[in-house]
């Protein structure tokens, strides 16, 4: 089987390999500041699931402490003043806030030479017209996505996750941003709590549906980590996990119903060792995509 890896998207694009640099917009979230409630989503860790994400400073000191990670990793053959980069704006949601703000912290990364584009996740219900209008400004001078937070459509796994938003919710926001001309991205996260796999192919189905397609797809082990609502829950009364054999199968399924057009941004993703409580062998990425590759060789 045949799949469009955003790596390969990239390189064809720029003609190199492409990092994401993990930035911080000092945004919070709905969720947590008691707008719709407190904590977030069950799963979510108080990095906001941007727990590799740079602290909050100026941009320009950002993307230079990130690339002090990065820069190491390319070939020492690509000149510095020629590498690319992604702006990875992770951490909450980042078009929660002021739009003015907002705006000028996502120009300042899109000014520096070496950023090729920007990556933005937030919640659908943090996307109103005037947030959608700043996203077009900004993606008429360089590529902008949308990371768009799904994780399910089944409503009571929602509420069981506190989400916080309908389906419809979500809906309405991705039509405004396709219509706006912008790149959409959707999370959908693989194992939440009283999910079967038929809910989570469900899941798949309905992207699989959308019209106009998503331009990408983010498929995400889901993580308990320390310090999270779900961790207690775990704790409590646990549910069961998929192992890496069964959770690798479960992806090419799901590959499987996506159309060959859309773009495969996130097989599994890795949570932090020092937070992650289970499934522990999620740890082990390399092991983890040398079996998804297998598996998606033999589809």
């Amino acid at each position: 089987m045949k799949i469009r890896r955003i790596s390969e998207e990239l390189k064809k694009t720029y003609g190199q390999k492409i990092y994401k640099l993990s930035l911080s917009a000092g945004c919070t979230c709905p969720n947590r500041d008691g707008t719709l409630g407190f904590g977030g989503c069950t799963f979510c860790s108080e990095g906001g699931s941007g727990d590799f994400a740079a602290d909050p400073a100026p941009v320009r000191e950002q993307i230079a402490a990130a690339r002090k990670r990065i820069d190491p990793k390319l070939p020492k053959t690509l000149a510095m003043e020629d590498r690319r980069f992604i702006a990875y704006f992770q951490s909450f949601t980042n078009t929660y806030g002021d739009t003015r703000r907002l705006e000028r912290i996502f120009s300042e990364a899109e000014e520096q030479p070496e950023i090729a584009g920007l990556s933005i996740g937030t919640r659908p219900d943090c996307l109103g017209d005037d947030k959608i209008s700043m996203l077009k400004r900004l993606n008429e001078r360089k590529p902008v996505w949308v990371e768009l937070g799904l994780q399910t459509i089944h409503e009571e796994t929602a509420k069981r996750i506190h989400r916080g938003y309908s389906l419809p919710v979500f809906e309405d926001a991705y039509r405004r941003l396709k219509d706006a001309g912008l790149t959409v991205i959707v999370h959908v996260i693989l194992g939440l709590p009283g999910e079967t796999e038929e809910m989570m192919l469900q899941t798949v189905r309905y992207l699989a549906s959308l019209c106009p397609l998503p331009d990408g797809v983010k498929l995400q082990l889901l993580h308990i980590l320390k310090g999270t609502r779900l961790a207690e829950e775990y704790r409590i009364h646990p549910f069961p996990l998929p192992d890496m054999e069964e959770y690798c199968r479960l992806v090419v399924k799901c590959l499987k119903i996506l159309p060959p057009e859309i773009v495969i941004h996130r097989l599994t993703g890795d949570g932090p060792k020092k937070l992650l409580l289970a499934p522990l062998w999620s740890a082990d990425k390399k092991r983890v995509l040398n079996m998804m590759n297998r598996l998606i060789e033999e589809a």
